[in-house]
């Protein structure tokens, strides 16, 4: 969703197949009851406090700066979501997880076990309401398990598709299995994908690459800045 120009509030939104088909029934079905607000198109180093103009105008360049159209990548829009966080806080809360970099052999198995850094005044903690992980192509998974509070699952596997399709679950932990098929892979020795991880109560989130070989890795445990780097 996104404002077509910043001289009125004119709001340009695409549906998914689901919002679609509840907007299509004519029944009252389709309720919009969630948003979130983003600021990716802001540049706030072009904020000038010493405007010739007076201090009315320090956020003139700012104001008419171009606002992005609604497109279906979540990776690349409303990545810098807008956050409420209670008064007073003084640090903002950071998302971390137990890999820095996920590489699987095929048919392997790992965990992703994300806490939260500066929330609620606890430098490590798992969120009360959990966290949404999203594969960005989930043809390189066997299957994508979300465990703890409400969750969300998706074992199933998916078909073969030459477009890459995201999916998203909830959970306070999360399982990834590989393919076990080299179908997908071609002439490649290995595919990338990434997942994101997202605070349901923070609104924090990280971004960790997935590497799925081709050939059997042997899997290792070492530090690294974010916990552990399996590989």
């Amino acid at each position: 969703m996104g404002y077509l120009d910043n001289s009125s509030i004119i709001v340009d939104a695409i549906l998914t197949k689901k919002g679609r088909e509840l907007l299509s029934r004519q029944d009252g079905s389709f309720q919009i009851t969630q948003f979130a607000l983003a600021d990716d198109e802001i540049d706030y180093t072009l904020f000038n406090e010493n405007h010739p103009n007076g201090s009315a105008f320090s956020g003139e360049a700012i104001e008419n700066l171009p606002l992005l159209e609604a497109f279906p990548n979540e990776n690349n829009i409303m990545v810098s979501k807008l956050v409420s966080l209670p008064r007073g806080t003084t640090k903002m809360p950071v998302v971390t997880a137990n890999v820095s970099k996920i590489t699987l052999s095929l048919g392997s198995t790992a965990p992703l076990n994300p806490t939260t850094l500066n929330f609620s005044g606890v430098s490590n903690l798992s969120e009360p309401n959990g966290y949404i992980a999203t594969i960005a192509d989930r043809r390189l998974l066997q299957s994508f398990i979300a465990a703890g509070t409400n969750t969300s699952t998706i074992t199933t596997p998916r078909p073969f598709s030459n477009t890459s399709l995201s999916q998203t679950v909830r959970g306070s932990s999360f399982t990834l299995t590989a393919i076990n098929s080299t179908t997908l892979f071609g002439t490649n020795n290995t595919l990338v994908t990434s997942i994101t991880v997202e605070g349901i109560d923070s609104g924090a989130r990280v971004t960790i690459p997935v590497e799925i070989s081709k050939t059997v890795v042997a899997t290792s445990v070492s530090a690294a800045s974010t916990g552990v780097t399996l590989r």
